[in-house]
């Protein structure tokens, strides 16, 4: 296999749909041998015969702890995407309790174990990405608990990239605009918030699962080798604002 992350060994969390879906296909294309992580369903089970041997699928929780047990007898990976997420959209005064746990569990603590697991093996030249957000730069209405989460992956990739850039880590964000994928599908149903977005994007148009997946190969790559604790924002505009 050639490319430019060619003998590398890639682990991506929330593999199956989406964003994950479009990184495990960049990544593979680009050389490297990729391990997905996503809840047992038919679209890891389609993913893993899209990419074949170059594919292996991990049919885990990330919040839980099997996972965690299966990345410690794993050998060293040389790449980490933290992509699982997720977000539940509701005004400041009327989150529940169930929202609120919900996405700290799954957008902050399993990213934070999943990078501390992987981080104890890696050896010289490896990278970790977390995909946070341009809510992570930002407020927005609506997504207070969203945004804070993304907010605590920005802080959490400028202390790793400090603390493990002696060990020749890399730590860096990905931090996009609003994509079309499964989770956001349902957001742009109401009218008012598409032409909400539409306004906030000078460029005009919404990013795409490639986008995201390109700037994925990009960090990981030799390209960008002294590139660590940096947030890439692929958001159009919106941020310059």
């Amino acid at each position: 296999m050639t490319g430019v992350l060619a003998g590398k060994h890639a682990l991506v969390t929330g593999a199956s749909k989406g964003l994950g879906r479009a990184i495990c296909h960049a990544l593979v294309a680009a050389g490297a041998h990729v391990t997905g992580i996503a809840r047992p369903s038919t679209e890891l089970g389609s993913l893993s015969a899209e990419l074949g041997a170059a594919f292996d699928p991990w049919p885990y929780d990330v919040t839980g702890e099997e996972v965690l047990a299966r990345i410690a007898a794993a050998p060293a990976f040389d790449l980490l995407v933290n992509n699982a997420g997720t977000n539940r959209p509701q005004p400041f005064a009327e989150v529940t309790d169930e929202a609120l746990d919900l996405m700290l569990d799954l957008n902050v603590r399993s990213a934070f174990r999943i990078a501390r697991a992987a981080a104890r093996k890696m050896e010289r030249g490896a990278s970790i990405i977390h995909m946070t957000s341009q809510m992570g730069h930002v407020g927005s209405p609506g997504r207070t608990v969203y945004c804070m989460t993304k907010h605590a992956l920005e802080g959490l990739s400028k202390a790793m990239a400090v603390e493990l850039a002696p060990a020749g880590i890399r730590v860096n964000c990905i931090a996009p605009t609003f994509v079309k994928t499964p989770l956001t599908e349902s957001f742009f149903a109401d009218p008012a918030f598409a032409a909400f977005v539409d306004r906030m994007i000078p460029m005009g148009e919404l990013a795409t699962p490639d986008h995201i997946a390109a700037a994925v190969v990009y960090l990981a790559s030799p390209a960008a080798a002294m590139i660590t604790g940096h947030s890439l924002l692929i958001d159009g505009g919106w941020t310059a604002q």
